[in-house]
């Protein structure tokens, strides 16, 4: 039986990543829409600030809602 090619170690790391590329991913979004409209800096921040702090409660609720089937096969 073949095993998996990462530890445990190394997978929550890599999720770790992921999770903070998409947090700035989202962060970037509102950012660049804010931009493209011709909002000043201030409002350009608050909309980086605004795409990070929803990216963050996405990731949160998506964690919760993923424990559901953690318990089922273990990763």
């Amino acid at each position: 039986m073949v095993g998996p090619s990462l530890s445990d170690d190394e997978t929550r790391n890599a999720n770790n990543q992921i999770r903070v590329g998409f947090v700035l991913l989202n962060g970037l979004t509102g950012a660049l829409i804010a931009f493209a409209g011709d909002a000043t800096p201030l409002q350009t921040g608050l909309a980086f600030l605004g795409g990070i702090i929803l990216g963050t409660a996405l990731i949160i609720y998506l964690d919760r809602w993923s424990k559901e089937f953690v318990s089922s096969n273990r990763r």
